[in-house]
C-alpha cells in the first residue's frame, strides 16, 4: 500500500505499508537507481535482518538499487519503507545492491542554537550511486534547518539538484512550516504534518519545526551531477559569522 508519493522530473518517492508475511521487490526501472529505507518494523532485506521501532529512536536501515538490480523485502512485522528513485536517466551498472546498516549510516551536527539539527546521511559518499542522493534531517522542538536557507537549482552556478522532503512528528499532532522562495520571485509556506511530502524543484526551501513537537524528514535528491553544494542565500549568512 502506498501511504505518500511524490512524482518529479529527476526524483520520485513512494512511501509503503507492508503486513508482517508481506513481501515487496523493489526494481528500479530500466537506465535507473533506487533506494529503500526502513522507516519502521522488521523486515529482511534481501538475506539481511534490518528494524527500527521508530525513525527517532533507531538509525536507518537502507538498500541502494544500481540499474538492473533489485532486491526483495519481506515484511517479519508490520513495516513501513521509503522507495526513492531517479527518473529520466539511462544509466548502467553491473553492480549488486548494497545494505547500509545503521552503523554505516553517518551522522553530522549542524547549525546554531535556534537552527540546530542532526543530518543522517544514509546513500551518500560512501555508496557509490550514480545521481542519486538519500539522508535524513531531524529538528529538536523549535528548531530551523535547511537553514541560513539554501538551494540547489543552478541558477546560481552550483549543481541542479532537484529533491523530495517526506515529513514525520513525535507526535501525531506535531506540525511544522517548509518555505519555499525565489530570490526577486514566488514566496509561499507549507503547513507540514505527520507524513506529508514536499517536492522542491528550485529555490531556497527553510523548514521550522513548532514548539513542543520533534520533527523528521527523509531527503532524497538527484540531478545531473551527484554533488550537494548548496548555494545560500545571500541575505542570510551573516549568521554564519557571528
Amino acid at each position: 500500500m502506498t501511504d505518500a508519493a511524490y512524482r518529479g522530473e529527476h526524483v520520485q518517492l513512494d512511501v509503503l505499508t507492508l503486513s508482517a508475511g508481506e513481501t515487496y521487490v523493489v526494481e528500479p526501472a530500466a537506465g535507473q537507481e533506487a533506494a529503500a529505507v526502513l522507516l519502521q518494523g522488521e523486515v529482511r532485506l534481501g538475506n539481511e535482518r534490518a528494524r527500527r521501532s521508530s525513525v527517532f529512536e533507531t538509525r536507518a536501515s537502507a538498500a541502494y538499487l544500481p540499474p538492473g538490480s533489485s532486491i526483495k523485502v519481506e515484511a517479519l512485522t508490520a513495516a513501513e519503507l521509503a522507495i526513492v528513485a531517479t527518473v529520466g536517466y539511462e544509466l548502467s551498472s553491473s553492480a549488486a545492491a548494497q545494505i547500509v546498516r545503521p552503523t554505516d549510516v553517518v551522522v553530522q551536527t549542524r547549525g546554531k542554537p535556534g537552527w540546530q539539527r542532526e543530518v543522517h546521511d544514509v546513500i551518500a559518499d560512501s555508496v557509490p550511486a550514480r545521481r542519486l542522493l538519500v539522508g535524513e534531517t531531524f529538528n529538536e522542538a523549535g528548531q530551523w534547518s535547511s537553514f541560513p536557507p539554501h538551494k540547489h537549482d543552478g541558477a546560481d552556478g552550483e549543481p541542479a539538484l532537484e529533491e523530495v522532503y517526506y515529513y514525520r512528528f513525535d507526535r501525531p499532532d506535531g506540525f511544522g512550516f517548509q518555505g519555499l522562495y525565489e530570490s526577486g520571485g514566488d514566496e509561499r509556506a507549507v503547513f507540514v504534518r505527520h507524513g506529508s511530502v514536499v517536492g522542491i524543484r528550485r529555490g531556497y526551501h527553510p523548514v521550522c519545526a513548532a514548539p513542543g513537537y520533534r520533527l523528521y524528514y527523509l531527503w532524497a535528491l538527484a540531478g545531473a551531477q551527484r554533488q550537494l553544494t548548496m548555494y545560500e542565500d545571500p541575505a542570510h549568512t551573516w549568521l554564519k559569522r557571528d
